[in-house]
């Protein structure tokens, strides 16, 4: 066991929870900085089975990009609910009861991990992303906390640059 804990790196720097950037296309006019909290990535791969007599084996099948939750700081301004519900007429107009294609919703979204310095480690490429949900969060007389937007993205696929 002391065998293994000496083949650790004495340099060691782990990729921190609090070292991130969600980078939004500039035409949505959501700001980095306003991200409170965020997942990265996730991949669900399904299995498929191959029978044969009283045994059984298995190989891949379909995969899927799991859904994006994401939360943002809602400020006076500039206001990061408007700049959210843009986004989302884009898809959806409540008003007039249209929606757009996929093409005008759909936007590619990047996740820099930063190391101590600020300089990006590792970068993921969310690609065809738009907004499946969205909850303009509780409101309650007896809490100062700060008002919160909950989303969720949803990816076409994820790219891990490095």
């Amino acid at each position: 066991m002391s065998d293994l804990l000496l083949k650790m790196p004495n340099v060691y720097e782990p990729l921190r929870k609090n070292r991130f950037i969600f980078r939004f296309p500039s035409d949505l006019g959501i700001q980095e900085w306003t991200v409170e909290s965020g997942k990265r990535p996730s991949i669900n791969q399904n299995v498929t089975e191959i029978q044969f007599l009283n045994t059984s084996m298995w190989v891949l099948g379909r995969y899927t990009w799991q859904d994006m939750q994401l939360t943002f700081r809602d400020p006076i301004g500039p206001s990061t609910s408007q700049a959210i519900m843009e986004w989302v007429r884009l898809g959806s107009e409540s008003i007039t009861g249209r929606q757009g294609y996929a093409a005008g919703y759909k936007r590619d979204v990047e996740l820099e991990m930063l190391d101590p310095t600020g300089a990006v480690v590792q970068k993921w490429l969310i690609k065809g992303a738009f907004l499946s949900n969205v909850e303009f969060g509780e409101l309650n007389y007896s809490e100062d906390g700060l008002a919160t937007i909950t989303a969720t993205l949803r990816p076409d696929y994820c790219i891990l640059c490095y």
